[in-house]
């Protein structure tokens, strides 16, 4: 199937004589077919390009309260004007609308067909949804921040209470008994802590974060109430030694006591060492 058929059933079904016909068989300048049978018209650049070059022209496009000057082919689409526009304005291209003549133009459209002419001014706008969305992100984003700087403190305040624990730790361990009352301060003000941050919502990073001071947190209450268990038998051990131990002088009463009957008989621990002969 030759162009020449295409042409003549097209204006056989369109009533309009077929401009190839009209001059002896060849094309019209200004005409031709593209694949699938559709007849349209050339455009300059595909007709003959030597005799009627493309040319650049600048288009004045407004938005918001600034203008741009933007220097493009006569026949280029509005696509390719937003890309242009997307460097000057930082807006992508999918969230832009240009409106020419009080109308908004599809990205497929050309600029000349259109009737858009050198010296042509043109509207862009940013889409709305694109706004709204924008407008989320950055609520989100500020969101977030304010939650690493609340877990940012709280990070600051297990780091002075956790060298809190280990103090008392190393008490306990060296036999010290530490007053109840302390460990359940530590515990209370722990908890507190733990309490803001079951309060923060966070996601991502942000949220890992906050998982990873929610562990240290619970360790630290464990350890306390691991060093309670332990610094109340410290205080039993304590009691129990200043009951068994006794210093020579001691030793001296208690043989005085047994001369005389009243001295039971339990085992005397010595704390010095005598010189055997």
């Amino acid at each position: 199937m030759n162009k020449d058929y295409i042409l003549r059933m097209n204006s056989k079904a369109t009533g309009v004589s077929s401009p190839a016909r009209s001059r002896g068989g060849s094309e019209a300048a200004g005409w031709e077919v593209r694949p699938g049978g559709m007849l349209v018209q050339q455009r300059n650049s595909d007709s003959n390009p030597n005799s009627n070059p493309v040319r650049n022209i600048k288009v004045k496009v407004k938005y918001g309260s600034s203008f741009h000057q933007v220097v493009i082919s006569s026949q280029a689409s509005f696509g390719e004007l937003k890309k242009k526009l997307a460097g000057l304005t930082g807006l992508n291209t999918q969230d832009q609308k240009l409106i020419f003549k009080e109308k908004e133009r599809d990205s497929k459209s050309f600029l000349d067909i259109c009737g858009v002419k050198d010296g042509s001014k043109v509207v862009l706008i940013e889409d709305e949804l694109s706004k709204e969305r924008k407008f989320i992100e950055s609520f989100k984003n500020a969101k977030m921040d304010m939650a690493s700087k609340q877990i940012t403190a709280i990070r600051i305040e297990v780091d002075n209470l956790a060298k809190q624990v280990a103090s008392i730790e190393l008490e306990i361990n060296r036999g010290k008994k530490v007053v109840d009352t302390v460990l359940l301060h530590m515990i209370e003000l722990l908890m507190t802590q733990l309490i803001k941050l079951d309060g923060i919502a966070a996601d991502g990073d942000v949220k890992l974060q906050r998982r990873m001071q929610v562990k240290r947190v619970q360790k630290y209450i464990e350890t306390l109430d691991m060093l309670k268990i332990k610094n109340s038998g410290v205080g039993n051990v304590q009691l129990h030694q200043q009951d068994r131990i006794f210093t020579p002088k001691s030793f001296e009463n208690q043989q005085e006591q047994r001369k005389q009957g009243r001295v039971n008989s339990e085992p005397v621990v010595v704390t010095t060492k005598w010189e055997t002969f």
